[in-house]
């Protein structure tokens, strides 16, 4: 009777070694160089011959594969690089190889040890715990310690398969036979001897210090097979070490077949024969997973032997799985895993042997997107026994399906169905993006990490685990929780899964959970127990035509499915009559507003587990409406901005319909555009309706308009809404632009005078714009002429010619008039597509505004940064709701290649492959002339118009910078339930960076309900909760808000000395940081004494900045707004 051992290495690279680096951006080899003189290195320099050479017969043939087989040769270059940096140097392989034999030698030193019962540990000394949950603890069977017979290297790295990081070298170790008995394979018999061996071996081993520290784990979260991790002292790895046997028969381990009696593990006695018993086929597959690894490893040496690129083409399918956190936990899809499918593909022929690794990953990929194992499962048998299970009774009793060669053992019995597909949903999504030229499937699909909370739409999480045992009872799983060993976290899974699966139905496209991390613990603590896991994590992929539904109609009254239909639902099914005329069961849930209505899942999930598996509301932790708070427009208020938006686009609507109805215009109106955020539902706080309490107004009687009292706070900020309304071309069009300017603010006036004789409407004509007050909204006009760009780039030159020239002027007028309009028009049409585009974009804004980075990042560059995620989503789906797109904005901000790459926002679809090309092309020609956040359009392929102005370079970096630290402390807040939920953390900037803080009274800051945190005192704005907005109201103030009135008096005036900084929603507090060059002395001239004074050093008087006299300004500037400035710094001491 033998058995094997097999030990299993992590290699985990110190920080500062040669491969400190795991999958990483490929670099590029260097130019050979030679010293010359002084130091300077420089190129080597190529003969003529040698640099005009022909090709070789090998170049050619490697430039017709990256032909053929790439998109480019740079895809070919970066797998090849990816290879080489996943790929183990030599100097480790010695290092691995010099262990590998110092504990090969440890292990043959083993003493024997006396033979005991299997429950006595008294022969254990050193604090050495058995790494086992012995429920129950009663076990029959006799133990002791002996020597191993032999122990040899196999798994992934004597196959040249380990990859960086988490390197595994197994080691198999044969345990002598008089340790185990024919029938340890009943009642965890031959588990408890594994782990009490394991236990020996730590015991014996923890007395050399070239070990290092010890830790337990498990292999996949499988409790059964425990391992062993060693820190050795002078490596920075872990090894792991695991002891199975391989001398039961195979077939004992029938997945029909029980090797857990009933009466042994509940202790209760009963009548039942052996065939009466329920089969353990979970259990019986632990087993006798540790009787085949060497197998397998001859299995795997033989496939590689046939195929040279097999252990890169598995090198690449662990690098995909690892980006996607599929190859670790409980029922995961493991490199070993990825491995035999590799095996499978070459064995059926359905890949050659001479195929390359870029070959073999695809069709690894192809294979899973287009083969469902849950339904068909494949085998690697080709002669089985006749004691082999078939595989209808593999799927009998498993979800997924996967045969090793020996044909008893599925290989995927611990994967759950949900685990399986969206493995195959992510093959499918990957194969998509990889034959799109327009997207960089290298970074893509092997370099960009998808973690749960920002893959899935929805995540929600199990808390109080302990709580599952009551689901097991309720469920009534006493035959599964014997197969599962008492773990009933995986016992209650599958049936959890399957549950939300029938209730959430249609909502979701894809149902997921997460993998349970492999626990670990000293050698000298028990095994922890299942309660002390972290909580169990759940994705929702959305479907978002159905998922925000409040309605789940069911089947008539009369249908054999209605009995169904109300065990499902329990109370809240009714019967109910539809307009249709029919009578249905139906389930109506809460929701008023889009917000509520992303929410139904959530509502769907905390019934269905209370319902049928005893899980309360409590232990119910949903992450997937935590961000709403931060964009909601009031303390009372439930909504995120979507109704007052449609609102806002409605009153825009009839605004627009009734310009075009105009009657009496000189010219008729060719075109009437919205202009501004809330019509594309991207504002922050879309405007409200308002009703204006009048005795907070001074009424001026000649302009109708509302003036506030001195003694009252600042009045409520009224948003004017812009809308562009083009005038037809006429040859009485002036050519000269002041008097173009002149008839522009003649039409004012007429649109004005219309509106309120046709339509009632309050209005307030200027020379450059109408404001109209309707509905409660302000709305402000601007008329424009479509050659009048064309008219402020000509002028005459002294000899009277025509000279066309491009200026600023003609440019932020066409911005305004042109290229506005339009993106707001696009940007609405991309609302309509994907629901929470508005939402996610009002989150990205919100974060910028409360970082202090609105002035940097433009309101129209964040809605084509976040329109990028909804229009080339790779290597995910488009986001479903407003928590992952933000999430995911934040990914990109602070992950994208700026320096080196331009972002291509395809509006509407209307780029090519060849357009992406010139594009790129382009802006490496000219990338040093170009702004350094580039952003490409449709309409604006060269210039970037939208990121021209800003953000500078040291601003980007701070923008990278923080969006990085954001995602990262967002991402622990959302996930990790231990920590004291604050999401806002990820909101507030911090302010130890900057040199002067100015307060502001709260009193004069209109916004200050939309801040971060909500003010602790509030004020009165000038306006009722109540009633409508009637026509006809005088006209307020519009566009008032002095805390952007008073920054921007600060920049004009202390604009070459310092940068100012505010949050425009309701920010408190102004941070200034001096100029680096700010403080550098000056020659003395008059024209340049502003806020500086003299310092006289010898004989020459120079200028330096008089701080303490700009601070005063600050607060002359500021009366009554600024409440105090604060001095953070010394800088001003020259």
């Amino acid at each position: 009777m033998k058995g094997d051992v097999e030990e299993k290495m992590e290699l985990s690279e110190s920080s500062h070694g040669e491969e400190d680096y795991g999958p990483t951006v490929a670099k590029r080899a260097k130019p050979e160089v030679v010293p010359e003189t002084h130091g300077v290195l420089r190129p080597v320099k190529l003969s003529r011959g040698e640099l005009y050479k022909p090709p070789t017969a090998e170049e050619l043939n490697q430039l017709k594969e990256a032909e053929s087989l790439f998109h480019c040769s740079l895809l070919k270059m970066q797998m090849e690089e990816l290879l080489k940096e996943v790929a183990l140097s030599s100097r480790r392989k010695q290092q691995i190889d010099t262990f590998v034999q110092n504990v090969t030698e440890l292990l043959q030193t083993v003493s024997q040890t006396h033979v005991v019962e299997i429950s006595d540990l008294s022969w254990l000394s050193g604090g050495v715990k058995v790494p086992f949950l012995l429920v129950p603890k009663a076990a029959k069977g006799k133990f002791h310690m002996a020597p191993p017979v032999s122990v040899s290297v196999i798994g992934s790295y004597p196959l040249g398969t380990c990859t960086k990081p988490g390197i595994c070298v197994d080691m198999a170790v044969t345990i002598p036979a008089d340790v185990l008995h024919p029938k340890d394979a009943l009642n965890q018999r031959y588990p408890r001897k594994r782990a009490l061996y394991l236990a020996g071996l730590a015991q014996h081993l923890a007395s050399f210090p070239s070990i290092g520290t010890m830790h337990y784990s498990c292999l996949h979260g499988n409790r059964l097979r425990p391992l062993l991790l060693l820190t050795p002292a002078a490596l920075p790895e872990d090894y792991v070490l695991w002891t199975p046997a391989g001398f039961f028969r195979p077939s004992r381990f029938h997945p029909q077949r029980n090797n857990v009696r009933t009466d042994w593990y509940t202790g209760v006695r009963s009548s039942q024969t052996e065939t009466a018993e329920p089969p353990t086929p979970h259990y019986n597959s632990s087993v006798l997973g540790d009787m085949l690894p060497m197998s397998h490893m001859l299995f795997l040496s033989a496939v590689s032997s046939r195929c040279s690129s097999f252990a890169d083409g598995v090198a690449l399918l662990k690098v995909w799985l690892r980006q996607r956190q599929l190859d670790q936990g409980a029922g995961c899809f493991s490199g070993f895993l990825g491995s035999m499918l590799l095996a499978y593909l070459l064995n059926s022929h359905r890949v050659s042997n001479t195929m390359t690794a870029y070959q073999l990953l695809r069709n690894s990929l192809h294979f899973l997107a287009s083969n469902n194992l849950t339904e068909n499962g494949i085998s690697l048998a080709k002669d089985p026994d006749s004691t082999a299970p078939s595989l209808a009774e593999f799927h009998s009793v498993f979800q997924v399906v996967f045969v090793d060669p020996s044909g008893h053992l599925n290989m995927c019995a611990d994967m759950t169905a949900s685990t399986y597909k969206w493995v195959q949903h992510e093959a499918v999504l990957s194969l998509q993006f990889w034959d799109d030229p327009t997207v960089d499937g290298f970074h893509t699909l092997l370099m960009t990490p998808k973690p749960m909370i920002r893959t899935a739409d929805h995540v929600f999480q199990l808390c109080g685990l302990a709580q599952l045992q009551a689901s097991c009872k309720k469920l009534n799983l006493l035959n599964e929780l014997m197969d599962n060993s008492g773990n009933y976290i995986l016992t209650a899974l599958p049936f959890i899964l399957s549950l939300l699966q029938r209730g959430l139905g249609e909502r979701v496209q894809l149902l997921t959970h997460s993998l349970s991390p492999d626990p670990e613990w000293s050698v000298d603590s028990e095994a922890p127990m299942h309660k002390f896991l972290p909580p169990l994590s759940f994705g929702l992929l959305l479907n978002q035509e159905q998922a925000a539904s409040v309605l789940e109609r069911g089947p008539p009254a009369d249908s054999s499915k209605a009995a169904d239909f109300r065990q499902l639902w329990g109370s809240l099914s009714e019967l109910r009559r539809f307009q249709d005329g029919a009578i249905t069961e139906a389930v109506v849930w809460e929701g008023d507003t889009s917000s509520q209505k992303r929410l139904v899942p959530h509502q769907i999930i905390k019934h269905l587990l209370l319902l049928h598996a005893d899980i309360p509301a409590s232990c119910v932790r949903y992450i997937g409406g935590m961000l709403d708070d931060v964009i909601k427009p009031g303390r009372k208020v439930c909504s995120t901005g979507e109704e007052e938006c449609l609102k806002v686009v409605q009153s825009y609507d009839d605004l627009s319909r009734k310009l075009w109805r105009l009657e009496g215009l000189p010219l008729s109106i060719t075109s009437v555009q919205g202009a501004h955020p809330a019509l594309r539902y991207t504002q922050v706080f879309p405007p409200v309706p308002l009703k204006l309490d009048y005795t907070f107004f001074d009424q001026n009687k000649m302009s109708k308009s509302l003036v506030p009292l001195e003694d009252k706070p600042c009045p409520v900020y009224i948003t004017p809404i812009k809308v562009i309304c083009q005038m037809e071309g006429s040859g009485k069009w002036p050519h000269d632009k002041l008097a173009i300017r002149h008839i522009k603010a003649a039409f004012h006036i007429s649109l004005g005078e219309l509106l309120t004789r046709q339509h009632r409407y309050t209005c307030q004509p200027s020379a450059t714009h109408l404001d109209v007050w309707k509905d409660g909204l302000a709305f402000r006009i601007q008329v424009a002429y479509h050659r009048e760009p064309q008219v402020l780039r000509e002028s005459l030159s002294p000899e009277g010619l025509l000279i066309i020239r491009d200026n600023e002027e003609a440019q932020a007028l066409e911005m305004t008039t042109i290229h506005q309009p339009l993106l707001t028009s696009t940007l609405h049409g991309l609302q309509q597509l994907h629901s929470c585009f508005g939402a996610v974009c009002r989150l990205a804004k919100r974060w910028l505004g409360a970082q202090l980075l609105s002035d940097d990042i433009s309101e129209d560059t964040a809605d084509l940064l976040v329109g990028f995620l909804f229009l080339q989503p790779a290597p995910f789906t488009p986001p479903g709701s407003p928590q992952v797109g933000f999430l995911r904005f934040l990914h990109l901000v602070s992950s994208f290649d700026w320096r080196n790459n331009p972002l291509v926002v395809n509006l509407n679809g209307q780029l090519t492959a060849a357009d992406y090309t010139e594009i790129k092309n382009d802006f490496m020609a000219s990338r040093e002339s170009l702004p350094v956040m580039f952003i490409a359009t449709p309409k604006d392929k060269k210039l970037s118009m939208w990121t021209k102005q800003s953000p500078s370079v040291q601003m980007l970096q701070r923008v990278v910078l923080l969006a990085a630290e954001s995602l990262k402390v967002l991402e622990n807040q959302l996930m990790d339930a231990s920590l004291k939920q604050d999401i806002r953390v990820a909101m507030r900037p911090p302010l130890d960076a900057y040199d002067v803080l100015i307060h502001l009274c709260p009193r004069q800051v209109p916004l200050l309900n939309q801040a971060v945190d909500t003010p602790h005192v509030t004020f009165s704005r000038g306006t009722l909760d109540v009633g409508v907005p009637k026509a006809g109201q005088a006209m307020p103030v519009i566009d008032f808000n002095p805390v952007s009135l008073y920054l921007a008096e600060l920049r004009d005036a202390f604009g070459d000395l310092a940068v100012f900084f505010c949050d425009p929603y309701g920010g408190t507090v102004i941070a200034v940081l001096w100029k680096p060059k700010a403080f550098n002395p000056l020659p003395f001239k008059t024209a340049q004494m502003v806020a500086r004074h003299v310092k006289v050093t010898g004989e020459e008087a120079l200028t330096v900045p008089n701080v303490e006299a700009i601070l005063e300004d600050f607060r002359v500037m500021g009366q009554d707004l600024v409440k105090s400035v604060e001095l953070r710094t010394e800088k001003w001491l020259v």
